[in-house]
């Protein structure tokens, strides 16, 4: 139970750490950016990095030391519901319908820059990895921490700048979707070779979450009968069961030895779709969790990010996990789709697109950080990362979209489409 005083300070703290991310949405949105690079940083500026080294008192007082388990605790339930979310708008028959092209540059747009992150990952072990670390979770960690691609931020970006409908959304949407999937099955093994005793164990634990993922498909025909049955009763009855089930789906995992927000997004997306009774309640959950609740991640991120203490050597790092980063992904994602027969202006804007890192890094980071793959000043380096590729994304794309007809419009058959393209599903296949 909340002590009377901490109880009075969380109250005047979630609504401060809710408007100041609304806030640094709306900023950076009047400059063209997706709202979430302003509520990362919104995040980082309410820790240690800004107002904590401006006004440690002020920070104090308003974010005290009594308030943050349970600001912790809030940001990470809503960091579930996101997650199955992101579940739940996985179109898996994107995936299944995929091409070659479509496979082709997602396995290189990941392979290239997890090789890279690898590298980097062997160099800065015997310096950077923490104490009792095996070096084969923190390699491991580090290459899908270089390899990730923000699935919700991209599919945002491409809403906003109308190209969500268009043959790129499509094909980028798609490479995105295959991405996330390969970098969450790497990021088990990493989890469970973190939190397991032996590697034994940790195999047992990754074979554990595919029997879950064997037992939530075969559940899937039950739960759309129990689903569309609750739906005729009542909206309430539905978001109850989803709610209950990601947190037991999460709560699972967990104690299988791998991360819970891996329950959650399993759980959506072993939710079946064409249900309308789910979609009006999965709607209701993204009204009040992602712009309420989610905030108090970012603010929960922020506060483990120290900018202010890192070393002259760790920024030296920073500067070339930000190059091995964005060259590693963008070399990837745009030779590979330029091999597939697109021009170098097609396969420079997939290039960027696949850059866009976001929220996911930002999970991914808070992970690493959780089962202590990672110290707290590579996190504050690697969060930094996810920063500034995401924040680049929409103004390279912006420049490379400029006055060129088969980038810039929101239609269903652009002219001339690349024969990258031709390969792939209709447009709207794979739209959020």
């Amino acid at each position: 139970m909340l002590k009377a005083d901490a109880l009075t300070s969380l109250l005047l703290a979630v609504p401060m750490v809710m408007l100041a991310c609304q806030a640094g949405g709306w900023a950076v949105r009047r400059i063209g950016q997706p709202p979430v690079v302003g509520e990362m940083l919104a995040g980082v500026m309410l820790g240690p990095s800004v107002l904590g080294w401006l006004a440690p008192g002020l920070r104090e007082q308003l974010l005290p030391d009594s308030v943050l388990p349970f600001i912790s605790a809030l940001g990470n339930l809503a960091l579930l519901a996101f997650l199955f979310l992101m579940g739940l708008e996985l179109d898996v028959r994107s995936l299944r319908a995929a091409k070659n092209a479509v496979v082709a540059v997602s396995l290189a747009s990941i392979l290239l820059p997890a090789a890279v992150g690898a590298a980097l990952g062997l160099a800065m072990y015997p310096r950077l990895a923490p104490p009792g670390v095996g070096r084969l979770a923190f390699v491991l960690f580090i290459a899908v921490s270089l390899s990730i691609t923000a699935f919700p931020v991209l599919a945002r970006i491409l809403t906003d700048r109308g190209l969500d409908g268009s043959y790129l959304g499509t094909f980028v949407m798609a490479c995105a979707a295959v991405d996330d999937a390969i970098a969450w099955c790497a990021l088990i093994a990493v989890v469970a070779l973190c939190t397991a005793g032996s590697p034994l164990s940790a195999l047992g634990a990754v074979a554990l979450v595919v029997v879950l993922v064997a037992m939530l498909l075969l559940l899937r025909p039950a739960l759309r009968a129990l689903l569309t049955r609750a739906g005729r009763s009542s909206d309430d009855l539905v978001l109850v069961i989803l709610c209950a089930g990601l947190f037991l789906s999460a709560y699972t995992t967990d104690r299988i030895g791998v991360h819970p927000a891996f329950g959650a997004f399993l759980f959506g997306a072993a939710i079946p779709r064409g249900v309308a009774a789910v979609e009006r309640s999965a709607a209701r959950m993204r009204a009040v969790f992602v712009p309420a609740l989610l905030p108090l991640f970012f603010v929960s991120t922020g506060l483990k990010t120290d900018l202010g203490h890192l070393s002259f050597e760790l920024w030296g790092w920073g500067l070339l996990i930000l190059a091995g980063a964005v060259c590693g992904k963008w070399i990837g994602a745009a030779g590979a789709t330029r091999l597939t027969g697109s021009d170098w202006r097609w396969a420079s804007a997939v290039g960027t697109l696949m850059n866009c890192r976001g929220l996911t890094e930002l999970v991914v980071l808070g992970i690493g950080l959780q089962i202590g793959v990672i110290t707290p000043q590579l996190y504050a380096v690697l969060v930094l990362m996810a920063i500034i590729t995401t924040a680049v994304t929409v103004p390279v794309l912006r420049r490379l979209t400029r006055n060129d007809p088969r980038l810039e419009a929101r239609q269903a058959s652009p002219e001339p489409a690349p024969a990258a393209l031709a390969a792939t599903t209709a447009p709207e296949t794979a739209r959020s």
